[in-house]
């Protein structure tokens, strides 16, 4: 009886073992999801938390072609880009309450309009609507010191709130934000 149960289990396992292996998963996305949160220090509370997907420069030239100078960019790729406010904080003259926005850039050659929009998981910018805009602030354009092949996104602490870095290609721009 021993035996016949030990065979059992051992015949069990192997099509468990062989169904797990044998799963298909999707090929990773051509433009990955990041995140990047934005934190005093890595022990305290965060202030603010950026969700996008990074596309990749690929040899192509990217503002003004592949992202257009002076049309509204889901900055990123896929869905639109998600910030999510954990506390108030001042996004130039307006203070932004804790939730969830939309981030949307509108680039040009010298500076980016830079949006914050209460629409939420939505693809791309083709349903943006100017009246749910939350605020809107000019921020100037600076050259990157090298090349930037991924789009990236990194929060730099201030003594006064924090200032989210956008870069890609040969770009990048500074957004502060400021606690009340």
């Amino acid at each position: 009886m021993k035996n016949l149960l030990l065979m059992f289990l051992i015949i069990s396992s192997s099509f468990t073992f062989q169904s797990v292996q044998a799963q298909s998963f999707p090929k990773m996305d051509a433009s990955p999801m990041d995140l990047a949160m934005a934190r005093p220090d890595k022990t305290s509370p965060p202030l603010a938390r950026v969700i996008y997907s990074r596309p990749q420069t690929k040899g192509r030239t990217v503002f003004g072609d592949l992202v257009p100078y002076g049309e509204v960019w889901r900055t990123g790729a896929n869905e639109a880009t998600e910030l999510t406010i954990y506390t108030p904080l001042k996004f130039g003259k307006t203070t932004l309450k804790p939730g969830t926005y939309t981030l949307y850039t509108i680039p040009d050659e010298d500076n980016w309009t830079i949006i914050i929009n209460h629409d939420t998981n939505v693809w791309g910018a083709y349903s943006y609507k100017k009246e749910k805009d939350v605020a809107r602030m000019a921020v100037p354009c600076k050259d990157a010191a090298a090349p930037i092949e991924s789009l990236s996104m990194i929060f730099r602490p201030e003594a006064n709130g924090t200032t989210l870095i956008i870069g890609w290609d040969t770009e990048y721009v500074e957004i502060p934000f400021r606690k009340e």
